[in-house]
């Protein structure tokens, strides 16, 4: 198969070369309908089923190869401990309906898990849950702010792609902002990396 020169992403196919592969943003439907054609697993967040079929597609039929985990320091088993202020976070903290029930408790009906509340846990082991209760008070008190902005993670190139282009046209609605994304992301975007660029506008007519 040659590399593809039609300006839009071909349909899956399982005999693609990886280097065509990579060369467009594929949604999660596609990707698991690669992993499904492949014979590979369809698990896993966006990130590794790219990586996962760009692998079996560069190696067929050789497994990818696992990467090393460190290894906890921790047993602090999160899901079934009973937590109080002074609970110590360690490097196996989690989530899960245990931790968000204790903040709920902690904080009141208006506890929200975001992101950017959930790094801050996770890049401070050692610190209490009475010292992650203070850093969420202390990252919702920024919304009064009005220039804070949520931090949007590298790998969701979909609302990345939203916030620049209603940024370069503050005249333009989420619907308009949405429509070019939809024509932006079936044509090449190396790496699957989605990036306004001004032409994008020719979408719109």
């Amino acid at each position: 198969m040659t590399q593809t020169t039609d300006a839009r992403r071909p349909p899956v196919d399982p005999t693609m070369p990886a280097a065509e592969f990579l060369r467009w943003y594929w949604p999660v439907a596609a990707l698991t309908q690669f992993c499904t054609a492949l014979g590979i697993p369809a698990s896993g967040p966006k990130a590794a089923l790219r990586a996962r079929v760009a692998w079996a597609l560069a190696h067929p039929g050789t497994p990818m190869p696992k990467a090393a985990k460190p290894k906890p320091k921790s047993r602090f088993k999160w899901g079934s401990e009973t937590l109080h202020p002074d609970t110590v976070i360690t490097d196996t903290v989690s989530f899960g309906p245990n931790l968000r029930g204790f903040f709920h408790d902690q904080i009141g009906p208006g506890f929200v898990c975001h992101g950017d509340f959930m790094t801050w846990v996770k890049s401070n082991t050692g610190a209490t849950l009475a010292d992650a209760v203070a850093a969420w008070h202390m990252l919702e008190a920024r919304k009064d702010d009005p220039a804070f902005r949520r931090e949007i993670a590298s790998c969701n190139t979909y609302l990345q792609y939203l916030r620049d282009i209603r940024d370069a046209h503050p005249d333009l609605t989420l619907a308009q902002a949405k429509a070019c994304w939809d024509d932006k992301k079936t044509k090449p975007a190396q790496d699957g990396m989605v990036v306004y660029a001004p032409a994008d506008l020719a979408a719109l007519g």
